[in-house]
């Protein structure tokens, strides 16, 4: 009975705790802790560590698109050196094509010249040879101002354009103009009316450009006029200024072309003005010339069919300020001494022509053709005058110069240059190798003879 009761007090109450699994179940829960503890901070050092890496990532990502850029900019910069030098070359070029086309247009001009003025002292009675020269001296007047045209291109391209100013009278400007212009006026049967102010008006210019400026403009007014039509050139003071207008009621210029109409190359006005037979640039002459002039000029048209006004605005001289105009006079020609003249030209014709011309003034002439021969003969008989091309053969005229001013002793000829090219490094080279004066083919034969009774008698 005991031993039941004894077993059943057992089995209903709890059993004592075992020590060793309570310190088992502390050990696992410190253990689960430091576990949890150290996964903690592996995730913070985990997200630490990603953190760094995409950092590092957009650090690299930054200098790889620096990289980029900065390759992409010296691309970019490289290729604007480029273009930039290309658009240099491309000027050059153009400066030089023109310069050369100049040159070769101008060669067959020297033999025309100079066979023109042999027919008039030649002419006879024959009823159409006078037809005949008229004929020759418009072909060559017309391409001698497609050469002119065509050089100042060159020289507006490169800024060369060079002023030899004086004290002008404007009237004296106008009159040289409309009478430069005239034959145009007259084959279309126009009308040109200059109204000046009374009292006499003074520029500071040059009269050459001046010249050309406003005979543009009366050429641009006439060819894109009709039949019949007058035009108006009047100059009135405005200030310290005059201001010079030339009207026309011919075509006009669009609204929008107005803007532009005085750039080179630009198209509308310059293509119809090609069409008409020119090179479409001499508003653009007209600009820079009178700028050059401290001037200005501006066009104003109501548009298509309504006529164009074009007014130059250029400072003026006051009477009490100017100078005596100093006047160009050529020389009487003479034959009492006649020179011994060595002439070299490559052109066969242009030496013929030219020749024969120096003889009728009477003077005793050599040819040749080369730079060679030129040194040869100057070395051995004594010349007065030496009238030299520069591009020969063998050896181009700034050689043949050199050696024979280096070699021949005693006194030295006259040198002449006769070029097709105008340039200014043609020019500067010209004095360096020792000639005395340079022209410009083709040369007229009254100038080349007044520069022999000036320089060389």
């Amino acid at each position: 009975m005991n031993d039941n009761a004894e077993t059943g007090g057992q089995a209903g109450s709890p059993a004592p705790p075992d020590r060793h699994d309570q310190r088992w179940q502390a050990l696992h829960d410190k253990e689960l802790g430091d576990l949890r503890d150290v996964i903690a901070q592996l995730l913070i050092q985990l997200d630490h560590l990603q953190r760094q890496q995409e950092v590092a990532q957009a650090r690299e990502s930054n200098v790889i698109q620096l990289r980029e850029a900065n390759e992409h900019l010296m691309l970019a910069t490289f290729s604007a050196q480029d273009k930039q030098a290309d658009a240099e070359a491309s000027m050059q070029r153009q400066t030089n094509f023109l310069s050369m086309l100049a040159h070769e247009l101008r060669n067959p001009l020297q033999p025309i010249a100079y066979a023109n003025t042999l027919l008039s002292k030649l002419a006879g009675n024959n009823p159409e040879l006078p037809r005949l020269l008229a004929i020759i001296e418009r072909q060559m007047n017309h391409m001698t101002r497609l050469i002119d045209d065509l050089l100042d291109a060159s020289r507006i391209s490169s800024g060369k354009i060079r002023l030899d100013k004086s004290i002008l009278s404007l009237s004296d400007i106008v009159g040289l103009a409309a009478e430069a212009s005239q034959p145009g006026i007259d084959k279309r049967q126009q009308q040109l009316q200059i109204v000046l102010p009374p009292s006499p008006v003074y520029i500071d210019g040059d009269r050459i450009r001046l010249v050309q400026a406003l005979s543009n403009l009366l050429n641009n007014a006439s060819k894109f006029s009709p039949e019949n039509e007058t035009i108006l050139l009047s100059a009135e003071l405005v200030g310290k200024s005059v201001q010079i207008k030339v009207c026309d009621n011919g075509m006009g210029i669009a609204n929008e072309l107005q803007p532009f109409i005085f750039d080179l190359f630009t198209q509308g006005l310059q293509s119809l003005d090609r069409a008409q037979g020119g090179l479409g640039i001499g508003l653009t002459l007209v600009r820079s010339l009178v700028e050059m002039h401290g001037g200005t000029v501006r066009v104003l048209s109501s548009g298509i069919g309504l006529g164009s006004t074009f007014t130059v605005l250029l400072p003026l001289i006051a009477p009490d300020e100017q100078t005596e105009l100093a006047t160009l006079s050529l020389p009487p020609l003479s034959t009492e001494r006649p020179l011994n003249i060595l002439l070299v030209e490559d052109n066969l014709d242009a030496a013929e022509t030219l020749s024969m011309l120096l003889k009728l003034a009477g003077h005793a002439v050599r040819q040749c053709h080369d730079g060679v021969t030129a040194v040869e003969l100057a070395l051995k008989h004594p010349y007065d005058l030496i009238i030299c091309d520069i591009g020969l053969p063998g050896l181009d005229g700034f050689t043949v110069v050199e050696r024979i001013r280096a070699t021949l002793p005693g006194k030295q000829p006259f040198f002449v240059a006769a070029s097709g090219y105008n340039q200014e490094q043609d020019r500067a080279r010209a004095v360096r190798s020792g000639f005395d004066h340079y022209l410009v083919k083709p040369v007229a034969i009254d100038v080349l003879l007044a520069l022999i009774e000036l320089h060389v008698r």
